[in-house]
């Protein structure tokens, strides 16, 4: 078997793994080696277009072709990125960094140095915020641009969302990632014009010409490699090979598992960490007995409000899919801004009935789901059960939330667009009651997993990291990604997971032996 040794193996080039590996390399005498799945585009000019275009996902091209299970009886699409940059590479750009309250939570959950005050740094270091930077809770320098649509450049229905939010008492937020802020306003995102932003052009591009930093794409782990409880490298085959062939490994001092919520677990169930019923399921050996790994698994129920509209010329397959965001409490919730709502520009496929959909999502979520795997195969997609709505609490939330949107097309500029709504039948009820039954049947991903193997303290029996990303009861094994979040936070990930890439990247940089380097 062919061997390579380095200093520090970050598995995942996605978010988290790209700034880690950018932030590590900055010092020169430790060797670093990124892998990712997925293909890399070394040269910013052959990026393809799918992945320089923000305004539309990339849904295909560069996706793993995961399924998952959103609620009980059905099975959809569950798109994440499989490209150097990860889904950061794919997705739609939205750079929201949810509340304050939600990193003091993680810190209260027995995780010091994660409160807001903490991550607020490295917020501000990885952004370059072209709209506010000059505040004290933002940056300007940083690897990350971000800017929100004017209003000179807004589409018509999100400017029409806007009016309407205004009719129905919300007040106007200029900056959504304000500590103190809620309401109506554009969304921060992390593009220019057409080109995305993502952590292969923000971190990567100009990293790539340390000697001492290789990105090495198109190569899968099977599993991870150890000495008794010490991680001591990982193995590899090509992507493109059978299950077994052209298998080499990758010796190193550090590994790094930044391979994103669902699959870091994947990885981690076939190296022999996690439940001990699903290690006796796959036939592998226990390394560590695990119990939260593939557990926990948290995100944003969400559901869809389709709408046809008057004038066919308004929808515009090609122009940007989304520019305007709302975010405000539910009545009487003690949870702030636990409720958003989002103006999708366009729905449906090119040349179907000209409509666009308003987004309602529970943004604060007590139930959880999990992962697991039916066999160790190398290329064995996880099965996902979100069971989103299950508790009783989302499911009220969300139905207000859906009762608020549907106001939308009944108020103001919007609903004056509006020439049908097609989803939800309102024949079929619209009391809070029925709004609960529609989302417990049809709530869908926001696309934001994370939560899978989460950070805690030792005591904590689903905890399966310390506060700095260690591995409990394992040596030189750290995870650094959406899955160690030990909820997910009020607002799209993108962001956050830039943020645990650029702590756990600080801390191995600047206090290297608390990593055993």
């Amino acid at each position: 078997m062919q061997q390579q040794h380095v200093d520090v193996l970050v598995i995942g080039a996605g978010s988290a793994g790209s700034a880690i590996a950018a932030r590590v390399s900055e010092n020169p005498n430790l060797q670093v080696c990124l892998l990712e799945a997925g293909p890399d585009y070394p040269l910013l000019a052959d990026t393809p277009s799918d992945l320089v275009n923000s305004h539309n996902n990339s849904y295909t091209a560069h996706d793993w072709g995961f399924e998952y299970e959103p609620t009980q009886g059905r099975k959809d699409r569950f798109p994440r990125g499989r490209v150097v940059g990860g889904s950061s590479a794919v997705n739609t750009t939205i750079a929201l960094r949810g509340m304050p309250e939600d990193y003091d939570e993680w810190a209260q959950a027995g995780n010091p140095g994660w409160d807001w005050a903490s991550v607020l740094p490295a917020f501000n270091r990885l952004e370059r915020d072209l709209d506010f930077g000059d505040a004290a809770y933002h940056g300007d320098s940083g690897p990350i641009t971000i800017r929100r649509y004017p209003e000179t450049e807004l589409e018509p229905q999100h400017q029409a969302f806007l009016d309407s939010a205004k009719t129905l008492g919300y007040p106007t937020c200029a900056d959504a990632n304000d500590p103190e802020g809620y309401g109506a306003g554009p969304q921060p995102m992390n593009k220019l014009g057409r080109l995305r932003v993502s952590a292969a052009v923000g971190y990567l591009a100009p990293a790539r010409i340390r000697p001492n930093l290789r990105i090495q794409a198109d190569t899968s782990v099977r599993r991870l490699c150890f000495d008794g409880k010490r991680c001591t490298g990982a193995e590899v085959q090509p992507s493109d090979a059978a299950d077994g062939e052209g298998i080499s490994s990758i010796q190193a001092r550090l590994v790094i598992l930044c391979a994103g919520a669902l699959m870091s677990p994947t990885i981690l169930l076939r190296s022999g960490i996690g439940p001990a019923d699903q290690l006796a399921h796959l036939g592998v050996e226990a390394v560590r007995k695990a119990a939260g790994v593939g557990q926990n698994l948290s995100d944003h129920p969400a559901l869809g409000v389709i709408c046809q509209v008057r004038d066919p010329n308004l929808i515009n397959f090609d122009r940007p899919i989304i520019q305007t965001i709302l975010r405000y409490t539910a009545e009487g919730s003690d949870k702030r801004n636990d409720l958003q709502i989002e103006q999708i520009s366009f729905a449906g496929r090119p040349g179907g009935p000209p409509s666009f959909m308003l987004a309602p999502v529970l943004e604060y979520q007590y139930g959880r789901g999990d992962l697991t795997l039916a066999d160790t195969g190398t290329f064995t997609a996880p099965t996902v059960r979100n069971r989103f709505c299950e508790h009783p609490r989302d499911a009220s939330r969300l139905a207000c939330c859906v009762r608020d949107t549907l106001a939308f097309t009944q108020s103001g500029a919007l609903a004056d667009m509006i020439e049908t709504v097609t989803f939800p039948d309102p024949t079929r009820g619209t009391s809070l009651d029925d709004l609960a039954q529609l989302c417990r049947k049809f709530s869908g991903s926001g696309y934001h997993p994370c939560g899978t193997a989460k950070m805690g303290p030792i005591d904590d029996p689903l905890a399966v990291v310390d506060a700095m990303g260690r591995c409990h009861e394992l040596e030189q094994l750290v995870v650094a990604d959406a899955s160690i979040m030990p909820s997910v936070p009020r607002a799209n990930t993108n962001l956050s997971g830039f943020m645990i890439g650029e702590r756990i990247g600080e801390w191995i940089r600047t206090q290297p032996t608390a990593y055993g380097l």
